[in-house]
């Protein structure tokens, strides 16, 4: 039997407003309403807002839930905070992975703490049961409590520059709750639980607001009941007008996402040893980077497998991009060393006399149009220098890119929010 495609609470939104619609991770999702390269410019110039509600998440409550969580996430939960790596507390949350025993990433995932033995786990689309699975069958305590809440908690993103703006016009109290709100922090209690609210919207939604998402850029996840999703997205878009606010569907969170050097799971991280890639701080190496501060499902796999496979981040010389299927990654002597992983275009980047500049740069050139670069991803045999060039190619092109540490400049997702606040 075929499996049946899914739809969020914000479907038939979508299709009255013309947008572009495909599958992905089973559920029929925007790709781009007017245009993926318009709605990728006004996240970097304006505001964006994205329909998430594909995403799924767990809760993990009870005595020895961290105790869980710190053997099954690769992220160091007593060492994660700031440069100091101090433990997470609670309005934090931490970014890593969950491994199987041979190392390889069944789902990359943002652990949220709630309290002292309270956490939310949001996963990836479609990967609620597999993750609460994999929980259970490590869980060795029976005060662990772990359940999938898929369909029923909504979520949406609002991101970019003016995003601060939008959200100050919609929040009850907008000065206490965006007071003291540092990139990778979260405010707001249960949404499914009423009594535990304390981040409310004007029209009495009960949230949980994070100061995440995956465009690189200043923003916010908010996280609602399923049935308050409509409203949530129609308030936002109605506070953003006066800002440009754009609806945005995948293909730009898509290039924006790469842009910022961010993995798509089961993509760019898969069945593959989780390690060798440009994330390194989502595991637990020590200082020397030798060995790991914890142990963890699949640690030992990661050391065995150290320096056999290579992930690099890429950007090309002009927004020329290729197809994924059949690539293949050649160096310099034209010798074949490994395939491409991700290839899209950041419209919002481009080179002036050898330099990326974004347009949204401080310091770039007074006439600086970007024309957008090709970036991405690849996955490789031998280790790799940044500055190098490689030709990544599908079955009707070949392309010189060049690897490196970094793609869009600029970006604004840890800036202080008080650079964006409306006094």
């Amino acid at each position: 039997m075929p499996k049946t495609t899914k739809q969020t609470p914000l479907y038939d939104w979508h299709l009255s407003h013309q947008a572009k619609m495909e599958n992905f991770a089973d559920y029929m999702m925007p790709m781009w309403y007017a245009s993926a390269k318009s709605e990728h410019l006004s996240v970097l110039t304006g505001a964006g807002l994205f329909d998430t509600s594909h995403m799924d998440t767990l809760t993990v409550r009870g005595k020895h839930s961290f105790d869980l969580l710190q053997n099954t996430f690769t992220k160091d939960l007593n060492h994660c905070i700031g440069p100091k790596l101090t433990p997470l507390v609670q309005g934090r949350c931490a970014y890593g992975a969950f491994l199987d025993d041979q190392g390889r990433c069944i789902d990359d995932a943002i652990i949220f703490k709630m309290g002292d033995t309270d956490f939310m786990v949001v996963v990836n689309a479609g990967m609620g049961a597999v993750i609460a699975k994999h929980l259970e069958d490590l869980n060795e305590s029976e005060h662990v409590q772990i359940i999938n809440w898929s369909g029923k908690l909504g979520k949406v993103d609002l991101q970019g520059p003016f995003s601060v703006p939008i959200l100050q016009e919609v929040l009850n109290d907008a000065d206490r709750v965006l007071n003291a709100m540092p990139y990778f922090s979260f405010k707001g209690g249960w949404p499914l639980e009423p009594s535990s609210a304390t981040v409310t919207l004007k029209n009495g939604v009960n949230i949980i607001v994070s100061r995440t998402g995956y465009t690189g850029e200043v923003g916010f996840e908010i996280f609602c009941p399923v049935q308050d999703v409509v409203s949530v997205w129609e308030m936002l878009l109605s506070a953003g007008q006066q800002y440009g606010i754009a609806a945005c569907g995948l293909a730009a969170r898509d290039s924006l996402r790469a842009g910022a050097v961010l993995p798509l799971s089961h993509q760019d991280i898969g069945d593959w040893p989780f390690i060798g890639h440009p994330w390194p701080f989502a595991l637990p190496f020590d200082p020397r980077a030798e060995t790991f501060t914890k142990s963890f499902i699949g640690d030992k796999a990661l050391l065995k497998a150290r320096h056999k496979m290579y992930t690099y981040a890429f950007t090309g010389f002009d927004p020329r991009k290729i197809s994924l299927a059949g690539t293949r990654v050649h160096d310099q002597n034209k010798k074949e060393i490994g395939t491409v992983l991700t290839c899209t275009t950041d419209m919002g980047i481009g080179r002036h006399k050898g330099t990326i500049f974004s347009i949204t740069s401080p310091d770039k050139p007074a006439d600086f149009k970007p024309r957008g670069l090709c970036c991405g991803f690849l996955k490789v045999s031998m280790a790799l220098s940044a500055g190098e060039k490689v030709s990544i190619s599908d079955q009707r092109r070949a392309i010189e890119v060049e690897i490196t540490t970094d793609i869009r400049p600029a970006r604004t997702a840890r800036m202080p929010l008080q650079k964006f606040l409306n006094n």
